[in-house]
């Protein structure tokens, strides 16, 4: 069904909604033994096989081939998930098989894109699960509910795999919403955002310990308020992938990240502000305003461990940034956060702004947009930034944060303006954006050091000048404004 943690896929009027949730293997026995749902209509054991190419060289490209053995049944499901996807007529093949080795034939696409014969492929991992499935009825809407229990394997690797997956076969999308908060009424859930197929090759590999947002798969005959669906779901997937990591490790990358992923979702509300005038889209970035203060709290003392601190010192900030953690989860775990999280997918697919703004604007192709959009970015910034050293610290920040969006703004639009000339003139624009918020940012940890040392009760400690960033500020805001400068100056890649 594709990556994302609520995958829409368009055929002319037709639209299935998937929604994935996960639980751990204690929360699953328990939903199981809950008998919320009845009796299943159906219990199979799956095992699926995962090929490709030595080098991978499918799953790089968008790719991903199992055969999947259900009793004495064989099936080769195809899949093409990457950003070509969209040159298919389908996204996925299907065929029986008699034996347990992939075809590799006229009928699918793999022999003409990548000239592969079936010797080319081999086993990477598979996946064994207990599948029970429940056919549902939510507030008149019919929706397919499976549970899968089991393990990915590969080599002496394992993890296990435990998730219901909610599929709309008929009715309002808004039911399987209410479904999944009722299934969460009963255990805690977290959306998933990875397929088996990505569980399976990650497993391959060490595992990441902080995840940088991926490119944003938009196309030039998007309409503008899918290209705002896509980019918000690249953003909660970003999101997700590090909250992930930092419960397992409390990893302060993966934090940043997640702080990072909940920035960039807030900017691209603002870009699309057009689009999205409903009361819901401002509550939302209100929610998320709050959780990434939090997350910036905690980033604050982190920042300051990195400054090689006294050992006396170094205790007094580890203690502060253990309570400052628990501040994270408690907000991660309390009735707000979960709350937040659920009403954000529930506003993505069925928010007012679906229908509501006129059609001129939501059916508008999203380059058009774009391109206005990084305008009116780039001019903000242009007058926010005209004269560093004549405003005040508030101010600068504020050029700061133009800066941020414009950045972010040129990272969601990128696979729009991707021929030879905008991708080079892409790379020097984020080359120069990239300067400008290295300096911006020097100048921000010299004014806000001294006030994060107050807000832990630190501002009288012996060795707290050890930690505040010591500059001459007027020396850095003329550079700052050279990068601004060299920002404003760059080649738009959007023209």
């Amino acid at each position: 069904m594709g990556l994302d943690t609520l995958a829409l896929m368009e055929d002319g009027l037709k639209t299935e909604i998937e929604l994935k949730l996960e639980l751990s293997a204690e929360d699953l026995a328990r939903f199981a033994e809950s008998h919320f749902l009845g009796e299943p209509a159906r219990i199979e054991q799956q095992r699926s096989v995962y090929f490709d190419t030595r080098g991978r060289d499918l799953y790089q490209s968008g790719f991903t081939l199992r055969i999947r053995t259900v009793g004495t049944a064989r099936i080769q499901t195809i899949k093409a998930t990457g950003p070509g996807a969209s040159v298919f007529a389908r996204p996925e093949w299907e065929q029986p098989l008699s034996a347990d080795e992939p075809v590799v034939d006229h009928t699918t696409p793999l022999a003409a894109e990548f000239g592969l014969e079936p010797d080319d492929l081999e086993p990477h991992f598979a996946v064994e699960v207990e599948r029970s499935t429940w056919e549902v009825e939510q507030d008149g809407a019919r929706i397919e509910v499976v549970l899968d229990r089991g393990m990915v394997t590969a080599g002496s690797r394992q993890t296990a795999v435990g998730e219901i997956e909610l599929e709309l076969k008929d009715g309002d999308p808004k039911a399987l919403f209410t479904l999944a908060r009722r299934i969460e009424a009963i255990v805690p859930i977290r959306f998933g955002v990875l397929s088996k197929a990505e569980r399976g090759f990650r497993l391959i590999d060490a595992q990441p310990v902080v995840f940088k947002a991926e490119p944003v798969e938009l196309d030039r005959e998007m309409r503008v308020t899918k290209s705002f669906r896509t980019i918000a779901l690249a953003c909660l997937r970003h999101y997700r992938l590090n909250e992930d990591v930092l419960r397992e490790r409390r990893n302060p990358e993966a934090l940043h990240q997640a702080r990072v992923a909940l920035r960039r979702l807030r900017s691209a509300i603002s870009l699309y502000r057009d689009l999205l005038g409903d009361e819901e889209s401002q509550r939302i970035k209100g929610e998320l305003r709050w959780l990434t203060a939090v997350f910036g709290k905690t980033r604050d003392v982190d920042v300051l461990l990195t400054r090689d601190p006294e050992p006396e010192l170094r205790d007094h900030l580890k203690t502060a940034r253990a309570a400052r953690y628990a501040e994270v989860f408690e907000a991660l775990d309390g009735a707000r956060g979960r709350a937040l999280l659920f009403d954000l997918q529930q506003w993505l697919h069925c928010g007012d702004y679906l229908s509501t703004p006129p059609a001129e604007l939501r059916d508008r192709p999203v380059a058009d947009f774009a391109e206005a959009a990084l305008d009116r970015a780039r001019r903000k910034l242009k007058k926010h930034g005209r004269a560093l050293a004549k405003v005040s610290d508030e101010q600068r920040h504020e050029a700061r944060k133009d800066a941020k969006k414009l950045r972010y703004a040129a990272e969601f639009f990128a696979a729009l303006f991707d021929d030879k000339r905008g991708t080079r003139r892409h790379k020097r624009f984020i080359e120069a954006m990239t300067g400008l918020q290295d300096r911006l940012g020097t100048l921000n940890d010299l004014v806000s050091g001294p006030l994060v040392l107050g807000e832990i009760g630190l501002e009288d400690h012996p060795d707290a000048e050890t930690l505040v960033v010591h500059a001459d500020k007027d020396r850095l805001i003329d550079q700052a404004q050279n990068a601004l400068d060299d920002v404003i100056d760059a080649k738009r890649f959007w023209r």
